[in-house]
């Protein structure tokens, strides 16, 4: 026997004792085992595996579908629509996954429900590939999600209610907009109205007499009336979808950090940018996460574009919520300038609000404000001048200047992002920049796929010969919002 017998320590102890076998705890641990630990640990993953089988059908896995050669890259990715495109679905009794009543288009891979960020760049290269009908049924989706939830979960599985995503309903219905025009929109303004009131719902708030900064579930109230959001989830458990690495991250955690460790790792989940050096300590990795303390100008910004669009469309319906959106809007604008803007670096940075410090971090959430349209030319000249010699490099942007390992940084980039400089870039008219970062990626993307035959979830925008990597789970292919994001930078080239 080891030093630690299987009936003192590990996975069949822990169940053994959790599921009560015996009226008395002490019962187990001085049970002598009968042969050695090792023996005990296979059978015991043997006598799981057989019963998961017999109980559990897996996830069905689509077979690859060999696409006929297209003539360009464009043209395949119209024809891997139909690939990545889900008829409405009942949820079957006993899955995890969340019935949708119309059809959507999923990521690829291992991920086979439809997320939330994802479907809005998603949606842009829909229409571009002339598939209107399609991105107007994920946004039908997300309204009966807001409808049955009160917010679009981070995905459509049971284990994803605890946590929303960047809040890009806004901006699929400023897409929608963009093609059918304002009375397509206004159905949907009630479950727009209720998505911002999810996230600036601050009711698990205790009253305090204590100075500094309050935060309540997404909220947090930097001064009397000051209030910025910040990422969260409802739960402070392990991530059912991440079990086994949520729990080795619990022990690598310094004693102080273990409580309260899961909220945030959700909360990281929550951002969409699972993981990255962002979310941490200075020179602290995974385990030192702490993205609850954090303001995100990303999150920030996409709060802002809601309360500015919305409270513009209301105005036009003739709702009187109207102007106090509108001045919410401004309140917020004002917020993020003073916080999160640094005049000397020329680039937004997240705060840590518990000592109300730029956390120093060069990331491209630093760009939302910019892509969102919330800054002023001066402030975009100097945001063009950051991205290019901060961020450029032979494939695009790249997502942080920091390699951790981490999926969310150096030296990956990711479509969504790239997407969100050159949008911003463009709306402020620096154009030559814009068109040099979408053509590198373009270039890498159709590299890739010259050689593999695939659209990868992410790109080596630094060494254009490697893949990408990092993060809890292998490189997936499919993948719908590069497919998105190229189809759309294609179609913009074409005009």
């Amino acid at each position: 026997m080891n030093d630690n017998p299987v009936q003192i320590a590990g996975a069949l102890f822990e169940a053994v004792q959790q599921a009560r076998i015996f009226p008395d705890s002490k019962t187990f641990p001085d049970c002598r085992a009968r042969v050695d630990a090792e023996s005990i640990n296979d059978a015991y993953l043997r006598m799981l595996r057989d019963f998961v089988a017999e109980h559990f059908e897996l996830p069905a896995e689509r077979p690859a579908v060999a696409l006929a050669a297209a003539d360009s890259l464009a043209a395949h990715i119209d024809r891997l629509w139909a690939e990545l495109e889900r008829a409405p679905d009942p949820a079957p009794a006993g899955s995890s996954a969340i019935a949708l009543a119309h059809p959507y288009v999923v990521p690829g891979g291992r991920f086979r429900e439809i997320y939330y960020w994802d479907s809005y760049f998603t949606a842009e290269g829909l229409v571009a590939s002339g598939r209107l009908d399609l991105a107007e049924g994920m946004i039908r989706n997300f309204a009966d999600l807001i409808d049955r939830y009160g917010y679009v979960p981070n995905g459509t599985r049971l284990y994803y209610l605890g946590r929303s995503q960047p809040p890009m309903f806004c901006a699929m219905l400023q897409l929608l907009e963009r093609c059918r025009g304002f009375e397509a929109v206004r159905p949907f303004l009630p479950q727009l109205v209720r998505e911002h009131a999810f996230w600036m719902d601050a009711s698990a708030a205790a009253p305090s007499a204590a100075r500094g900064p309050r935060a309540a579930a997404r909220v947090v109230e930097i001064t009397p009336g000051a209030v910025l959001n910040r990422y969260w989830d409802a739960n402070d458990t392990p991530r059912p979808e991440s079990f086994g690495e949520d729990l080795h991250t619990c022990a690598l955690a310094a004693e102080p950090r273990r409580g309260g460790i899961f909220r945030d790792i959700r909360a990281g989940a929550e951002s969409g940018w699972d993981f990255s050096s962002r979310w941490f300590a200075p020179n602290g990795g995974i385990e030192s996460i702490r993205c609850s303390e954090l303001l995100p100008v990303d999150l920030n910004a996409l709060l802002w574009q809601l309360e500015h669009q919305l409270a513009a469309w209301l105005e036009r319906a003739g709702d009187a919520r109207a102007a106090g959106l509108a001045d919410a809007a401004e309140r917020r604008r004002a917020l993020v300038l003073a916080r999160c803007w640094d005049d000397a670096a020329g680039w937004f940075f997240d705060e840590h609000w518990p000592t109300g410090r730029h956390t120093q971090a060069w990331t491209l959430a630093g760009a939302f404000p910019l892509y969102c349209g919330m800054v002023d030319d001066a402030r975009a000249a100097r945001m063009a001048g950051s991205i290019e010699s901060h961020f450029l490099r032979p494939g695009g942007v790249v997502t942080t200047l920091v390699r951790s390992g981490e999926q969310w940084d150096a030296p990956n980039g990711w479509a969504p992002l790239q997407w969100v400089v050159v949008q911003g870039l463009r709306r402020y008219g620096h154009h030559r920049l814009a068109d040099d970062i979408a053509e590198r990626f373009i270039a890498l993307v159709e590299r890739v796929w010259q050689r593999t035959g695939k659209m990868m979830e992410k790109y080596d925008v630094c060494d254009m010969a490697l893949e990408a990597g990092g993060g809890e789970y292998p490189v997936q292919d499919g993948f719908g919002w590069t497919n998105g994001v190229v189809r759309a930078f294609l179609a913009q080239q074409a005009r």
